[in-house]
């Protein structure tokens, strides 16, 4: 099996098997979609020896851990079964990765894609802060939804949701989908 050089996202700075890419974009300024490539990438400039092998539970345990990381289990089930229920539309990629890191993409001074503030589906990934995973525990519990999610363990406990928000927010689009449960903090759509 061939290795590469990609630069990404380190996890809590161990190799835990094979670890995702971060994303890179068509040239296109108003792409939104991630194509994922096999070039070296700057993102928070981390550089890791990775093999070719990909992981979509990593990409699901990382929005899990940072969309859900203070939430009970319940919580991290619901933004597992979002994560999951966007695969089913034609609005959103049709793989895991590709569903976490949807965002507008711009070219910075350096020439490196980074993704544009405030506009990705999963508001962690996009924040301006490193996506570091610095809670050992939070991380393996992440790890674990993701994994008993993506092996059907657990129902969607969301109704088929495909967003969701804070009760401190009101995003524009809440008005125009069907709410269909509340999980904790969180305000669930389709």
């Amino acid at each position: 099996m061939k290795s590469h050089v990609f630069k990404l996202l380190p996890i809590a700075g161990i190799v835990l098997g094979s670890i995702f890419v971060i994303p890179s974009v068509l040239s296109n300024d108003d792409a939104t979609t991630a194509l994922w490539q096999e070039e070296p990438l700057s993102y928070h400039g981390h550089e890791v020896l990775i093999q070719d092998t990909f992981d979509y539970k990593i990409c699901l345990a990382k929005n899990i851990y940072f969309e859900a990381g203070n939430q009970p289990l319940a919580g991290k089930i619901a933004v597992a079964n979002v994560t999951l229920n966007r695969l089913q539309h034609s609005s959103y990629p049709d793989d895991v990765c590709g569903v976490v890191y949807q965002a507008k993409w711009k070219e910075n001074w350096k020439g490196n894609m980074l993704p544009v503030r405030n506009k990705c589906q999963f508001s962690w990934f996009c924040d301006g802060k490193p996506d570091d995973v610095l809670d050992t525990k939070t991380w393996i519990s992440s790890l674990d939804v993701a994994t008993d999610t993506m092996n059907g363990y657990y129902p969607d406990i969301t109704e088929g949701a495909t967003h969701y928000h804070a009760m401190t927010v009101k995003p524009y689009w809440a008005k125009i989908l069907n709410m269909t449960v509340i999980i904790n903090d969180h305000i669930f759509y389709k």
